[in-house]
């Protein structure tokens, strides 16, 4: 949380739910990027002061109300405070992703975007969540993550969302924003957190994710061709 902005009038344990941060996931990028010699990109702020997937002139982009908890430093939000958090947190992050990705077509390197998010298994008052993963897909070039879910359908142990427990739609951002226009492959993945939160677990998805994506850029390679 930026200094100058507190805690938002949360107290601490308000900031260690999923309401403030996608839990498990830097774990699980920093694993996945060193196996795979790749570039992660995250967010170091929490999501209560800009949600970095969100258009930041919604709504949500800064929440009033996060899963029933009253969000006091997000009420009657001037428009000149959402301009700041916007300038300083939301767009750096964006530029940071499409420089490296224009870094690496000038090299001549293709790139797949993928898109890390972790849910909670259950929101408050509402029904638990079964999907161990979601893979979310929607407009622009989806078969890679097409390609993905259907690898992933092949492991006899897991429970996948295709599009579930959120759907990829006008809400999102980060991949319509870096993905859709320039045809660029992607995959959004969503990860329940109570099975993100021991090293071994982290381990398996690693693996796990490797082989999709192995198996979703061999399928789309071949279908290019």
């Amino acid at each position: 949380m930026p200094r100058r902005l507190g805690n938002l009038g949360l107290p601490q344990s308000e900031l260690h739910r999923h309401i403030a941060w996608d839990i498990g996931v830097r774990e699980l990028g920093d694993a996945l990027a060193e196996a795979c010699d790749a570039v992660f990109i995250r967010q170091t702020y929490s999501r209560l002061i800009v949600d970095c997937n969100r258009d930041p002139s919604a709504p949500d982009a800064m929440p009033p109300v996060s899963d029933g908890t009253v969000v006091a430093g997000n009420a009657a939000l001037t428009a000149e405070e959402r301009a700041s958090r916007t300038e300083t947190i939301h767009e750096p992050y964006h530029r940071s992703i499409n420089l490296e990705l224009l870094r690496r077509d000038a090299c001549g390197q293709p790139s797949v975007l993928v898109s890390l998010h972790s849910f909670t298994p259950a929101l408050t008052g509402g029904s638990p969540r079964p999907w161990h993963v979601g893979v979310l897909h929607d407009g622009g070039d989806p078969s890679f993550a097409m390609a993905f879910l259907a690898a992933l359908r092949r492991e006899p142990t897991l429970v996948v969302g295709d599009n579930e427990p959120y759907r990829m739609d006008l809400v999102d951002y980060t991949v319509p924003r870096h993905a859709y226009a320039a045809h660029r492959p992607y995959v959004e993945l969503e990860f329940r957190q109570d099975l993100l939160r021991h090293k071994q677990a982290l381990q398996s998805w690693v693996e796990i994710v490797l082989n999709s994506l192995q198996a979703a850029y061999d399928i789309t390679s071949t279908a290019e061709r």
